[in-house]
Protein backbone atom coordinates (compact mmCIF):
# COMPACT_ATOMS: atom_id res chain seq x y z
CA UNK A 1 0.00 0.00 0.00
CA UNK A 2 2.81 2.39 0.92
CA UNK A 3 4.54 1.67 -2.40
CA UNK A 4 1.34 2.43 -4.32
CA UNK A 5 0.97 5.74 -2.51
CA UNK A 6 4.59 6.62 -3.33
CA UNK A 7 4.02 5.88 -7.01
CA UNK A 8 0.87 8.06 -7.00
CA UNK A 9 2.88 10.83 -5.37
CA UNK A 10 5.59 10.39 -8.03
CA UNK A 11 2.94 10.85 -10.74
CA UNK A 12 1.83 14.03 -8.99
CA UNK A 13 5.47 15.18 -8.88
CA UNK A 14 5.88 14.59 -12.62
CA UNK A 15 3.09 16.97 -13.53
CA UNK A 16 3.69 19.47 -10.73
CA UNK A 17 7.36 19.67 -11.69
CA UNK A 18 6.45 20.10 -15.38
CA UNK A 19 3.82 22.78 -14.76
CA UNK A 20 6.12 24.63 -12.34
CA UNK A 21 8.98 24.62 -14.87
CA UNK A 22 6.66 25.66 -17.69
CA UNK A 23 5.22 28.60 -15.76
CA UNK A 24 8.58 29.83 -14.42
CA UNK A 25 10.37 29.31 -17.78
CA UNK A 26 7.61 31.08 -19.69
CA UNK A 27 7.64 34.03 -17.28
CA UNK A 28 11.44 34.24 -17.37
CA UNK A 29 11.62 34.18 -21.17
CA UNK A 30 8.88 36.77 -21.64
CA UNK A 31 10.77 38.96 -19.13
CA UNK A 32 14.08 38.38 -20.96
CA UNK A 33 12.47 39.27 -24.30
CA UNK A 34 11.02 42.50 -22.89
CA UNK A 35 14.11 43.59 -20.97
CA UNK A 36 16.38 42.97 -23.98
CA UNK A 37 14.24 45.20 -26.20
CA UNK A 38 14.00 47.78 -23.42
CA UNK A 39 17.80 48.01 -23.04
CA UNK A 40 18.32 48.36 -26.79
CA UNK A 41 15.61 51.00 -27.08
CA UNK A 42 16.85 52.85 -24.00
CA UNK A 43 20.54 52.95 -24.99
CA UNK A 44 20.79 51.88 -28.65
CA UNK A 45 24.02 50.23 -27.54
CA UNK A 46 25.03 46.64 -28.25
CA UNK A 47 27.61 46.96 -25.46
CA UNK A 48 24.88 47.69 -22.89
CA UNK A 49 22.94 44.66 -24.14
CA UNK A 50 26.08 42.49 -23.96
CA UNK A 51 26.77 43.68 -20.40
CA UNK A 52 23.34 42.39 -19.36
CA UNK A 53 24.28 38.99 -20.82
CA UNK A 54 27.54 39.05 -18.84
CA UNK A 55 25.55 39.85 -15.68
CA UNK A 56 23.65 36.62 -16.36
CA UNK A 57 26.59 34.36 -17.25
CA UNK A 58 29.40 35.50 -14.91
CA UNK A 59 27.61 35.04 -11.55
CA UNK A 60 26.47 31.53 -12.55
CA UNK A 61 30.02 30.56 -13.51
CA UNK A 62 31.56 31.86 -10.28
CA UNK A 63 28.93 30.65 -7.79
CA UNK A 64 28.03 27.25 -9.31
CA UNK A 65 30.45 25.23 -7.10
CA UNK A 66 28.94 26.79 -3.98
CA UNK A 67 25.43 26.03 -5.23
CA UNK A 68 26.41 22.37 -5.68
CA UNK A 69 27.82 22.18 -2.16
CA UNK A 70 24.67 23.71 -0.66
CA UNK A 71 22.41 21.38 -2.70
CA UNK A 72 24.27 18.36 -1.27
CA UNK A 73 24.35 19.61 2.33
CA UNK A 74 20.95 21.17 2.99
CA UNK A 75 17.26 20.57 2.32
CA UNK A 76 16.79 20.65 -1.44
CA UNK A 77 13.13 21.55 -1.13
CA UNK A 78 13.99 24.54 1.04
CA UNK A 79 16.70 25.68 -1.41
CA UNK A 80 14.30 25.55 -4.39
CA UNK A 81 11.58 27.43 -2.52
CA UNK A 82 13.96 30.10 -1.17
CA UNK A 83 15.43 30.59 -4.66
CA UNK A 84 11.96 31.03 -6.16
CA UNK A 85 10.91 33.44 -3.40
CA UNK A 86 14.11 35.45 -3.98
CA UNK A 87 13.17 35.61 -7.68
CA UNK A 88 9.76 36.98 -6.76
CA UNK A 89 11.29 39.59 -4.41
CA UNK A 90 13.83 40.69 -7.05
CA UNK A 91 11.12 41.19 -9.67
CA UNK A 92 8.94 42.98 -7.10
CA UNK A 93 11.83 45.34 -6.37
CA UNK A 94 12.29 46.11 -10.07
CA UNK A 95 8.53 46.62 -10.38
CA UNK A 96 8.57 49.17 -7.53
CA UNK A 97 11.48 51.00 -9.20
CA UNK A 98 9.62 51.08 -12.53
CA UNK A 99 6.49 52.49 -10.86
CA UNK A 100 8.27 55.14 -8.77
CA UNK A 101 10.91 56.21 -11.28
CA UNK A 102 12.26 55.31 -14.71
CA UNK A 103 14.11 52.00 -14.94
CA UNK A 104 17.86 52.52 -14.89
CA UNK A 105 20.52 50.21 -16.29
CA UNK A 106 21.93 49.80 -12.77
CA UNK A 107 18.57 48.45 -11.51
CA UNK A 108 18.25 46.11 -14.50
CA UNK A 109 21.80 44.78 -14.16
CA UNK A 110 21.38 44.24 -10.40
CA UNK A 111 18.15 42.33 -10.98
CA UNK A 112 19.79 40.25 -13.72
CA UNK A 113 22.59 39.22 -11.33
CA UNK A 114 20.07 38.21 -8.65
CA UNK A 115 17.92 36.28 -11.12
CA UNK A 116 21.02 34.56 -12.49
CA UNK A 117 21.92 33.32 -9.00
CA UNK A 118 18.40 32.23 -8.05
CA UNK A 119 18.07 30.39 -11.38
CA UNK A 120 21.40 28.68 -10.73
CA UNK A 121 20.44 27.43 -7.26
CA UNK A 122 17.03 26.31 -8.50
CA UNK A 123 18.33 24.46 -11.59
CA UNK A 124 21.24 22.71 -9.84
CA UNK A 125 19.02 21.67 -6.93
CA UNK A 126 16.17 20.48 -9.15
CA UNK A 127 18.64 18.49 -11.28
CA UNK A 128 19.95 16.90 -8.08
CA UNK A 129 16.42 16.06 -6.89
CA UNK A 130 14.94 14.19 -9.87
CA UNK A 131 15.69 10.75 -8.38
CA UNK A 132 14.14 11.88 -5.10
CA UNK A 133 10.95 13.12 -6.74
CA UNK A 134 10.18 10.20 -9.10
CA UNK A 135 10.84 6.46 -9.20
CA UNK A 136 13.72 5.14 -11.30
CA UNK A 137 11.45 3.86 -14.07
CA UNK A 138 10.19 7.36 -14.84
CA UNK A 139 13.42 9.36 -14.81
CA UNK A 140 13.43 9.56 -18.62
CA UNK A 141 9.81 10.77 -18.56
CA UNK A 142 10.71 13.44 -16.00
CA UNK A 143 13.69 14.69 -18.02
CA UNK A 144 11.60 14.71 -21.21
CA UNK A 145 8.73 16.62 -19.60
CA UNK A 146 11.22 19.12 -18.22
CA UNK A 147 12.63 19.68 -21.70
CA UNK A 148 9.13 19.79 -23.15
CA UNK A 149 8.14 22.63 -20.79
CA UNK A 150 11.28 24.56 -21.77
CA UNK A 151 10.49 24.01 -25.48
CA UNK A 152 6.90 25.19 -25.01
CA UNK A 153 8.22 28.33 -23.33
CA UNK A 154 10.80 28.84 -26.10
CA UNK A 155 8.08 28.64 -28.77
CA UNK A 156 5.38 30.66 -27.02
CA UNK A 157 7.27 33.36 -25.12
CA UNK A 158 8.65 35.28 -28.15
CA UNK A 159 5.17 35.35 -29.68
CA UNK A 160 3.55 36.56 -26.44
CA UNK A 161 6.40 38.98 -25.79
CA UNK A 162 6.17 40.37 -29.31
CA UNK A 163 2.40 40.87 -29.04
CA UNK A 164 2.62 42.56 -25.65
CA UNK A 165 5.72 44.69 -26.18
CA UNK A 166 4.68 48.16 -27.16
CA UNK A 167 1.04 47.38 -26.32
CA UNK A 168 1.61 47.26 -22.56
CA UNK A 169 4.07 48.94 -20.21
CA UNK A 170 7.17 47.37 -18.66
CA UNK A 171 5.42 47.00 -15.24
CA UNK A 172 2.91 44.63 -16.90
CA UNK A 173 5.77 42.36 -18.04
CA UNK A 174 7.18 42.40 -14.51
CA UNK A 175 3.79 41.58 -12.99
CA UNK A 176 3.43 38.60 -15.39
CA UNK A 177 6.81 37.25 -14.29
CA UNK A 178 6.07 37.91 -10.60
CA UNK A 179 2.73 36.09 -10.72
CA UNK A 180 4.37 33.14 -12.56
CA UNK A 181 7.06 32.98 -9.88
CA UNK A 182 4.49 33.00 -7.04
CA UNK A 183 2.55 30.13 -8.66
CA UNK A 184 5.82 28.19 -9.02
CA UNK A 185 6.55 28.67 -5.29
CA UNK A 186 3.10 27.32 -4.36
CA UNK A 187 3.50 24.24 -6.58
CA UNK A 188 7.04 23.49 -5.39
CA UNK A 189 5.96 23.72 -1.72
CA UNK A 190 3.60 20.74 -2.24
CA UNK A 191 6.38 18.42 -3.48
CA UNK A 192 8.25 15.80 -1.42
CA UNK A 193 11.89 16.01 -2.50
CA UNK A 194 12.93 12.97 -0.45
CA UNK A 195 10.23 10.52 -1.63
CA UNK A 196 12.70 8.21 -3.43
CA UNK A 197 15.98 9.84 -2.31
CA UNK A 198 18.89 7.69 -1.17
CA UNK A 199 20.86 10.35 0.66
CA UNK A 200 23.02 9.57 3.68
CA UNK A 201 21.29 10.47 6.90
CA UNK A 202 22.93 13.27 8.86
CA UNK A 203 23.77 12.18 12.41
CA UNK A 204 22.87 14.81 14.99
CA UNK A 205 25.99 16.46 16.36
CA UNK A 206 28.16 15.13 13.52
CA UNK A 207 30.66 17.74 12.31
CA UNK A 208 29.93 18.88 8.76
CA UNK A 209 32.63 18.61 6.12
CA UNK A 210 34.22 22.01 5.32
CA UNK A 211 32.99 23.55 2.06
CA UNK A 212 36.31 23.42 0.16
CA UNK A 213 36.95 19.86 1.27
CA UNK A 214 33.41 18.90 0.23
CA UNK A 215 33.90 20.47 -3.22
CA UNK A 216 37.17 18.57 -3.60
CA UNK A 217 35.41 15.34 -2.61
CA UNK A 218 32.81 15.98 -5.32
CA UNK A 219 35.53 16.50 -7.92
CA UNK A 220 37.39 13.36 -6.79
CA UNK A 221 34.15 11.38 -7.01
CA UNK A 222 33.67 12.60 -10.58
CA UNK A 223 37.23 11.63 -11.54
CA UNK A 224 36.64 8.07 -10.28
CA UNK A 225 33.72 7.50 -12.68
CA UNK A 226 35.22 6.74 -16.13
CA UNK A 227 31.96 6.75 -18.12
CA UNK A 228 30.77 9.86 -16.32
CA UNK A 229 34.05 11.58 -17.20
CA UNK A 230 33.60 10.71 -20.88
CA UNK A 231 30.01 11.99 -20.90
CA UNK A 232 31.07 15.27 -19.29
CA UNK A 233 34.02 15.69 -21.68
CA UNK A 234 31.68 15.16 -24.64
CA UNK A 235 29.15 17.62 -23.18
CA UNK A 236 31.85 20.27 -22.74
CA UNK A 237 33.15 19.65 -26.25
CA UNK A 238 29.66 20.16 -27.68
CA UNK A 239 29.21 23.39 -25.69
CA UNK A 240 32.50 24.76 -27.00
CA UNK A 241 32.29 23.72 -30.66
CA UNK A 242 28.66 24.80 -30.91
CA UNK A 243 29.99 28.33 -30.65
CA UNK A 244 30.83 27.85 -34.34
CA UNK A 245 27.17 27.09 -35.03
CA UNK A 246 25.65 29.73 -32.73
CA UNK A 247 27.74 32.56 -34.17
CA UNK A 248 27.93 31.24 -37.72
CA UNK A 249 24.26 30.43 -38.19
CA UNK A 250 23.00 33.97 -37.67
CA UNK A 251 26.02 35.44 -39.48
CA UNK A 252 25.49 33.26 -42.57
CA UNK A 253 21.71 33.65 -42.81
CA UNK A 254 21.49 37.37 -42.04
CA UNK A 255 24.77 38.76 -43.37
CA UNK A 256 25.72 36.40 -46.20
CA UNK A 257 22.39 35.07 -47.48
CA UNK A 258 20.26 38.12 -46.57
CA UNK A 259 17.42 36.03 -45.14
CA UNK A 260 14.54 38.25 -43.96
CA UNK A 261 13.76 38.54 -40.22
CA UNK A 262 10.41 36.74 -40.54
CA UNK A 263 11.89 33.80 -42.43
CA UNK A 264 14.84 33.67 -40.04
CA UNK A 265 12.26 33.41 -37.25
CA UNK A 266 10.65 30.45 -39.05
CA UNK A 267 13.97 28.56 -39.00
CA UNK A 268 14.46 29.17 -35.29
CA UNK A 269 10.85 28.13 -34.64
CA UNK A 270 11.53 24.84 -36.47
CA UNK A 271 14.38 24.16 -34.00
CA UNK A 272 12.05 24.61 -31.00
CA UNK A 273 9.33 22.47 -32.64
CA UNK A 274 11.84 19.66 -33.27
CA UNK A 275 12.87 19.74 -29.61
CA UNK A 276 9.25 19.79 -28.45
CA UNK A 277 8.09 16.87 -30.61
CA UNK A 278 11.05 14.72 -29.62
CA UNK A 279 10.53 15.56 -25.95
CA UNK A 280 6.90 14.44 -26.24
CA UNK A 281 8.07 11.20 -27.90
CA UNK A 282 10.60 10.46 -25.15
CA UNK A 283 8.05 11.22 -22.44
CA UNK A 284 5.68 8.62 -23.89
CA UNK A 285 8.09 5.79 -24.79
CA UNK A 286 9.92 3.33 -22.56
CA UNK A 287 13.48 4.01 -21.49
CA UNK A 288 16.24 3.50 -24.04
CA UNK A 289 18.17 0.25 -23.72
CA UNK A 290 21.53 1.67 -24.88
CA UNK A 291 21.38 5.41 -24.03
CA UNK A 292 25.13 6.09 -24.32
CA UNK A 293 25.24 4.48 -27.75
CA UNK A 294 22.21 6.41 -28.97
CA UNK A 295 23.71 9.71 -27.74
CA UNK A 296 27.00 8.93 -29.48
CA UNK A 297 25.41 8.58 -32.92
CA UNK A 298 23.11 11.51 -32.31
CA UNK A 299 26.17 13.71 -31.67
CA UNK A 300 27.68 12.46 -34.94
CA UNK A 301 24.41 13.51 -36.61
CA UNK A 302 24.70 16.94 -34.97
CA UNK A 303 28.20 17.23 -36.42
CA UNK A 304 26.92 16.45 -39.92
CA UNK A 305 24.07 18.96 -39.55
CA UNK A 306 26.49 21.63 -38.32
CA UNK A 307 28.63 21.18 -41.42
CA UNK A 308 25.50 21.27 -43.61
CA UNK A 309 24.77 24.83 -42.43
CA UNK A 310 27.42 26.00 -44.91
CA UNK A 311 25.89 24.14 -47.89
CA UNK A 312 23.91 27.10 -49.38
CA UNK A 313 27.20 29.05 -49.49
CA UNK A 314 28.79 26.31 -51.57
CA UNK A 315 25.82 25.28 -53.74
CA UNK A 316 23.56 27.78 -55.51
CA UNK A 317 19.96 27.69 -54.23
CA UNK A 318 16.91 29.87 -54.76
CA UNK A 319 15.68 31.98 -51.83
CA UNK A 320 12.70 29.67 -51.20
CA UNK A 321 14.89 26.56 -51.37
CA UNK A 322 17.39 28.14 -48.98
CA UNK A 323 14.75 29.01 -46.38
CA UNK A 324 13.13 25.57 -46.73
CA UNK A 325 16.54 23.91 -46.37
CA UNK A 326 17.28 25.76 -43.12
CA UNK A 327 13.82 25.05 -41.72
CA UNK A 328 14.38 21.31 -42.24
CA UNK A 329 17.96 21.57 -40.96
CA UNK A 330 16.93 23.35 -37.76
CA UNK A 331 14.10 20.89 -37.19
CA UNK A 332 16.72 18.12 -37.41
CA UNK A 333 18.92 20.05 -34.98
CA UNK A 334 16.08 20.25 -32.47
CA UNK A 335 15.37 16.52 -32.74
CA UNK A 336 19.04 15.58 -32.48
CA UNK A 337 19.63 17.82 -29.45
CA UNK A 338 16.94 16.00 -27.47
CA UNK A 339 18.13 12.56 -28.65
CA UNK A 340 21.62 13.56 -27.49
CA UNK A 341 20.76 15.18 -24.17
CA UNK A 342 17.93 13.09 -22.74
CA UNK A 343 19.71 9.68 -22.67
CA UNK A 344 22.89 11.22 -21.19
CA UNK A 345 20.87 13.09 -18.55
CA UNK A 346 19.03 9.89 -17.59
CA UNK A 347 22.33 7.99 -17.33
CA UNK A 348 23.81 10.71 -15.13
CA UNK A 349 20.77 10.67 -12.84
CA UNK A 350 21.18 6.92 -12.36
CA UNK A 351 24.98 6.81 -12.12
CA UNK A 352 25.63 9.68 -9.71
CA UNK A 353 24.95 9.01 -6.02
CA UNK A 354 22.35 11.31 -4.47
CA UNK A 355 24.88 12.73 -2.00
CA UNK A 356 27.14 13.93 -4.86
CA UNK A 357 24.61 15.07 -7.45
CA UNK A 358 24.68 18.76 -6.49
CA UNK A 359 28.47 19.02 -6.66
CA UNK A 360 28.79 17.03 -9.89
CA UNK A 361 26.05 19.00 -11.69
CA UNK A 362 27.58 22.26 -10.45
CA UNK A 363 30.97 21.27 -11.92
CA UNK A 364 29.25 20.63 -15.25
CA UNK A 365 27.45 23.99 -14.97
CA UNK A 366 30.70 25.83 -14.25
CA UNK A 367 32.61 24.29 -17.14
CA UNK A 368 29.73 24.70 -19.59
CA UNK A 369 29.11 28.33 -18.67
CA UNK A 370 32.83 29.09 -18.90
CA UNK A 371 33.26 27.43 -22.30
CA UNK A 372 30.17 28.98 -23.92
CA UNK A 373 31.40 32.61 -23.88
CA UNK A 374 34.92 31.42 -24.73
CA UNK A 375 33.64 29.58 -27.81
CA UNK A 376 31.42 32.50 -28.80
CA UNK A 377 34.29 35.02 -28.57
CA UNK A 378 36.76 32.74 -30.38
CA UNK A 379 34.44 31.86 -33.26
CA UNK A 380 33.20 35.45 -33.47
CA UNK A 381 36.80 36.47 -34.16
CA UNK A 382 37.37 33.61 -36.62
CA UNK A 383 34.28 34.49 -38.69
CA UNK A 384 35.72 37.97 -39.20
CA UNK A 385 39.00 36.69 -40.66
CA UNK A 386 38.24 33.26 -42.20
CA UNK A 387 35.62 31.92 -44.68
CA UNK A 388 32.45 30.75 -42.88
CA UNK A 389 32.18 27.37 -44.69
CA UNK A 390 35.72 26.43 -43.67
CA UNK A 391 35.07 27.19 -39.98
CA UNK A 392 31.85 25.17 -39.92
CA UNK A 393 33.24 22.20 -41.83
CA UNK A 394 36.41 21.99 -39.69
CA UNK A 395 34.38 22.36 -36.46
CA UNK A 396 31.94 19.71 -37.69
CA UNK A 397 34.74 17.29 -38.57
CA UNK A 398 36.49 17.94 -35.26
CA UNK A 399 33.29 17.23 -33.32
CA UNK A 400 32.67 13.95 -35.15
CA UNK A 401 36.27 12.71 -34.86
CA UNK A 402 36.67 13.56 -31.16
CA UNK A 403 33.32 11.97 -30.25
CA UNK A 404 34.19 8.79 -32.18
CA UNK A 405 37.48 8.66 -30.23
CA UNK A 406 36.03 9.46 -26.78
CA UNK A 407 33.01 7.16 -27.29
CA UNK A 408 34.95 4.40 -29.05
CA UNK A 409 33.51 0.84 -29.02
CA UNK A 410 35.49 -0.21 -25.91
CA UNK A 411 34.04 2.73 -23.95
CA UNK A 412 30.51 1.97 -25.19
CA UNK A 413 30.92 -1.65 -24.06
CA UNK A 414 32.00 -0.40 -20.62
CA UNK A 415 28.87 1.76 -20.43
CA UNK A 416 26.71 -1.13 -21.68
CA UNK A 417 28.35 -4.42 -20.58
CA UNK A 418 25.60 -6.43 -22.28
CA UNK A 419 27.15 -5.44 -25.63
CA UNK A 420 30.28 -7.43 -24.73
CA UNK A 421 28.42 -10.54 -25.81
CA UNK A 422 29.08 -9.44 -29.37
CA UNK A 423 32.33 -10.07 -31.16
CA UNK A 424 35.15 -8.02 -29.66
CA UNK A 425 36.09 -5.14 -31.92
CA UNK A 426 33.00 -5.54 -34.10
CA UNK A 427 31.06 -2.45 -35.04
CA UNK A 428 28.22 -1.60 -32.68
CA UNK A 429 24.61 -1.19 -33.76
CA UNK A 430 24.23 2.50 -34.59
CA UNK A 431 20.47 2.72 -34.48
CA UNK A 432 19.65 0.40 -31.57
CA UNK A 433 17.20 2.22 -29.31
CA UNK A 434 15.01 -0.53 -27.98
Amino acid sequence: MEEILKLKKATYHLWTFTISKLISSFGAQVYTFAISFYILQLTGSAASFALNLICNILPRTLVAPIAGYIADRYSRKMIVIIAQIATTIAISGLLIVSLTSDLSLAAIYTTTVILSLTSLFSSVTFSSSITGLVDEGRIQKAMSLNQMSISFAAIGSPAVGGLLYGAVSMPVFLIIYMVASIIAVILESTMNFTLFAKRKEVVEGEEKEPMLQSMKAGFNYLMQQPILKVMIMISLLINFLFGAFQVGYSFILIDNLKIGPQHFGFTEGAFAIGMLLMSIYFSARKELKYPFLVSKWSIVTLGVLMGAVSLPLLVSMSYVMTVSFYILLMFGFGVSMIVTNTPIQVMMQKMIEDDYKGRVFSIIETCAMALMPLGTVLFGFLYDVLPAPGILLVSSLLLIVVVLILARPSVVRTAHPELKQGKKGASLPAATIE
